[in-house]
């Protein structure tokens, strides 16, 4: 009898749990770090751009679920000092597995929720190298690829419009550690260790 009941219990768990998948699109503001060299000053980072998005995400529970998620970043590489700027164009891809903690119940239909994880990003440089490269005192672009380990945090409101089908509204942060071998420093430069990547997205949810 003991052990009908536990199997009734979880059967009944896993019922409780759903499914979703969606996409999600918008921009990614990304910060810069000090650049300091005997030769003077610079920043170094990469310029605004557009980032698309797609998870599977699965309940667990009333207030928590998880998330896959992969996003499409649109990342070229810039060198900036005293006025003048150098660029080089460049994309990235986020793999991440995020934990999500929900105010309200799953099936309410106003959402707020908190995000935090981690995964991996790879930034790809798509330019062409040339032999002379503006700021080349400070750094060198390269086209190659190189993969960081990638925190992620967010917080984001989903709105029920119908009774599978969700919108969303999301702000993500995906730190991590400066791309070097993308960015080359010069020698004797300097460079600051840490990136943030501000996301606001929008998109949809399908609940099954």
């Amino acid at each position: 009898m003991k052990k009908l009941l536990l199997l009734i219990a979880a059967a009944g768990a896993c019922y409780a749990q759903s499914w979703e998948f969606g996409g999600v699109g918008g921009a990614g503001f990304l910060s810069n770090v000090n650049v300091s060299s005997p030769l003077g000053s610079a920043k170094a980072g990469f310029e605004p751009g557009g980032a698309f998005g797609a998870f599977l995400g699965q309940s667990i529970g009333s207030h928590f679920a998880g998330e896959i998620r992969y996003e499409f970043l649109q990342s070229n590489l810039q060198l900036s000092s005293a006025g003048s700027t150098a660029r080089f164009s460049g994309i990235a891809h986020a793999i991440h597995y995020d934990f999500i903690w929900h105010t309200n119940r799953k099936d309410s239909p106003v959402q707020f929720f908190a995000a935090v994880g981690g995964g991996m990003k790879m930034w790809q440089g798509t330019g062409t190298e040339e032999a002379y490269q503006p700021l080349s005192q400070y750094g060198y672009f390269t086209k190659t690829h190189e993969v960081k380990p990638m925190g992620s945090v967010g917080a984001g409101i989903t709105y029920r419009v119908s009774q599978r089908i969700y919108l969303r509204t999301e702000f993500r942060d995906f730190i991590t550690p400066f791309p070097t071998k993308l960015i080359a420093p010069a020698p004797n430069a300097k460079y600051g260790s840490i990136l943030h990547d501000f996301v606001p997205m929008v998109g949809m949810d399908y609940v099954f």
